[in-house]
């Protein structure tokens, strides 16, 4: 090598003093002479801030230094992790192929409707906009599309909904299972679609225009089907045609339908009689309950030690009777009726004030006074009143208060399905399992999914909306059951031995709801701040200046995010 060759390097040298390591940082040339290598020193850089130092040791290496900002530049970052999950679960689910099994333009804009509802529910236009603020447009390759799109992709996805419902049968209804049947309602807006009636508004909007629709879970609340019926329809109208879905459509020779008290009427268990392999299990309502206490079909002194017995009446042949009694529910129930009194007695005293001092006379006026106060609490019933035209008192009806405190927590099981193939115990847990169906109506309603308010005109275009949303939650339902170590949810909901005891939750739910924290330690999330910390991974678009090439980067997931993905691929 010749004495005048610009190659140098740097070089660390450390020397050891006692108990001290001193480190000296050099730069230096290599010089060749004969067999022997001899280095000559030109710089002494130790004074360097480490950073500079290593920089300098990269550029005499022969690396191309550039300013960050001159070496790419980022186009454009998108929320990625929310997608990612919802996206890894759809393909565990085979959700593609059980809208259709070809791939379709239609085909993934009804899947991209699906998950944008999951990630964040909307309007038909407002889903547009935001599957262009995340990777969803992008991964499912719709990027551009506008409302006129979706809507043919959701009259798409409507003439599907027979068949879609038939695979998800096939999936999750076996022969002689149990399924679960409930119905609910939503108000809409407009006034054109020919479903549109007032009825029974669950939504409390007494006197909205609505519709009504009917749905069906497996045992552990996985919708399979859903039905829209015009507002107007009473839940017990809407049984026989569920009944010819599951047998027919589906195929089920065998089922236990678990219904609401409500639907349980003559004409439906004439019906239900003429279908050889189909049992239910229901409730008695209130009055039918008095009845038997009447008749002394039921003694109530039978359960000052038992909370659960079977009885028989001439009243349901063919039938058992499952008598249940909750303690906790009594003790509800009576603090509950107390307050009201309570708080319906605290009103009418000013009335009964005003009539006394004269400044509130006639008996219309009185009467008009009275009633709006009694509208409010509904405890008309138990107060005796007295109005005349100068003249108000009212008292309590004691005698009709304690017979109706002595059912406070008694419900009575009705069921059709022997002995030998469902105990008691097991009956009053399958009755409980209504719950699950709830549960979905409060999802499909509420913000995680918002099925209401409804703003479409065509009918089948409002039948396909229920169905999307129904899709949606059977996508959510899944990520549910695959995060519950990270959510509140209870990861291993106990048995308890009495099935008539209020359900309790398991240590390690107890604990995280204490704590705030999961088993791992980590912050325990709800399902929208789980998939808002997944948000927080973005995927960005990177050029590098001068050419066309461009890359993409993806955030570093944490801890939380990562277990989430993980999670999903375990399912």
């Amino acid at each position: 090598m010749r004495e005048n060759d610009p190659s140098m390097h740097v070089a660390k040298i450390e020397r050891r003093h006692g108990d001290r390591v001193y480190t000296s940082y050099l730069v230096r040339r290599s010089v060749r002479e004969g067999k022997k290598v001899r280095h000559v020193t030109v710089a002494n850089i130790s004074r360097l801030p480490l950073a500079a130092i290593e920089l300098l040791r990269r550029a005499l290496a022969g690396e191309t230094l550039v300013a960050p900002g001159e070496a790419f530049r980022v186009e454009r970052s998108l929320p990625h992790g929310h997608v990612a999950a919802v996206l890894a679960m759809a393909q565990q689910l085979g959700l593609p192929r059980l809208l259709d099994r070809s791939p379709s333009p239609e085909r993934s804009r009804a899947l991209a409707m699906i998950l944008q509802r999951v990630l964040e529910p909307g309007s038909k236009l407002a889903c547009t906009r935001a599957l262009a603020q995340s990777t969803l447009a992008g991964e499912l390759g719709v990027e551009g599309v506008d409302p006129d799109g979706l809507y043919a992709a959701l009259d798409w996805l409507g003439e599907r909904q027979e068949r879609i419902e038939l695979r998800l049968s096939r999936r999750h209804l076996a022969e002689g299972t149990l399924v679960l049947y409930d119905v609910s309602s939503s108000y809409f807006e407009g006034r054109s679609c020919p479903l549109l009636a007032r009825g029974h508004s669950r939504d409390r909007r007494r006197g909205s225009l609505q519709i009504v629709y009917g749905l069906l879970c497996d045992p552990e609340g996985r919708p399979v089907a859903i039905e829209v019926f015009p507002g107007g329809v009473h839940d017990d109208k809407t049984l026989q045609s569920q009944v010819e879905r599951l047998r027919r459509r589906f195929g089920l020779e065998r089922l236990v339908l678990v219904i609401d008290r409500g639907m349980v009427t003559k004409a439906n268990l004439d019906a239900l009689a003429k279908e050889e392999g189909v049992g239910w299990i229901s409730a008695l309502k209130a009055p039918q309950v008095k009845k038997l206490v009447r008749e002394g079909s039921l003694q109530l002194s039978l359960f000052d030690e038992l909370n659960l017995a079977e009885i028989e009446s001439p009243d349901y042949p063919d039938e058992r009777l499952l008598v249940c009694r909750n303690p906790l529910v009594a003790a509800e129930r009576a603090r509950k009726r107390e307050d009201l009194l309570q708080a319906t007695e605290a009103l009418l005293a000013p009335i009964r004030a005003r009539v006394q001092a004269g400044t509130l006379q006639g008996q219309a006026a009185i009467g008009l006074a009275v009633g709006a106060v009694l509208n409010r609490r509904k405890m008309k019933k138990h107060l005796e009143l007295e109005i005349d035209d100068d003249r108000f008192d009212y008292q309590r009806k004691q005698a009709q208060i304690a017979e109706e405190a002595a059912l406070d927590g008694f419900y009575v099981l009705r069921t059709n399905v022997p002995a030998q193939e469902l105990s008691a115990a097991e009956i009053v847990r399958s009755y409980k399992t209504l719950a699950h169906a709830e549960r979905a109506f409060r999802t499909l309603k509420g913000p995680e999914l918002e099925l209401r308010p409804i703003h479409h005109r065509l009918e089948q275009r409002v039948r396909a909306h229920a169905f999307l949303c129904l899709l949606s939650y059977y996508l959510e339902w899944h990520l549910r059951k695959a995060w519950a170590e990270l959510l509140f949810d209870d990861e291993c909901p106990p048995v308890a031995h009495d099935p008539v005891a209020k359900a309790e939750r398991s240590p390690t739910a107890k604990r995280k709801a204490s704590t705030q924290r999961t088993t791992a330690g980590e912050v325990c999330h709800s399902f929208p701040s789980l998939l808002r910390e997944l948000a927080l991974t973005v995927r960005s678009k990177n050029s590098v200046p001068g050419s066309d090439a461009s890359f993409d980067t993806v955030t570093e997931l944490n801890t939380t995010q990562a277990r989430a993905l993980a999670l999903i691929a375990q399912t």
